[in-house]
């Protein structure tokens, strides 16, 4: 494990490990500290909470919010709930997909972005919505999306 992790994991055990149900809080300090966790960061977790491997990393692989490979630059999060699917969201992802040339859960080649999926983001009345880092966007088209998304240098149309 990297001295970086190392002391995001000592860190994150200090702070929560003494607390009932502290598993998601130090999870969600380690990713707060690395932007994400790391495989060499779950096995000290396990052992300071008397949990096994397979436990710690079924709760990161449970919830969305945990990530375990860095993300790009901009995260990208396009709804997919039913609201938002009864509104054309799937023209709106093909869309994504051909323009930064990435699927869920990948990052383009130049670290700029991330693209996830998500299943609401609470903005049913103006579907398909995006959030882009901490804001969210209403009626999204394509057009409207690659207004609000410029493509890094490299990335071909």
């Amino acid at each position: 494990m990297d001295i970086k992790t190392e002391r995001a994991v000592e860190a994150a055990l200090l702070a929560h490990a003494d607390k009932d149900g502290a598993l998601l809080e130090i999870l969600h300090h380690v990713q707060g500290a690395l932007g994400y966790i790391p495989a060499a960061a779950v096995p000290p977790i396990g052992a300071a909470l008397n949990l096994s491997r397979a436990e710690v990393q079924g709760v990161i692989g449970f919830y969305h919010d945990y990530r375990t490979e860095p993300a790009g630059e901009t995260v990208l999060q396009v709804c997919r709930a039913e609201a938002c699917k009864a509104m054309g969201v799937q023209q709106l992802e093909a869309h994504i997909h051909q323009r930064l040339g990435i699927h869920y859960h990948e990052t383009t080649p130049d670290g700029r972005y991330t693209l996830e999926p998500v299943y609401c983001l609470g903005n049913c009345a103006c579907t398909p919505s995006l959030r882009i880092g901490d804001t969210v966007h209403a009626r999204v088209t394509p057009e409207r999306f690659d207004e609000l998304v410029p493509l890094a240098a490299g990335v071909e149309e």
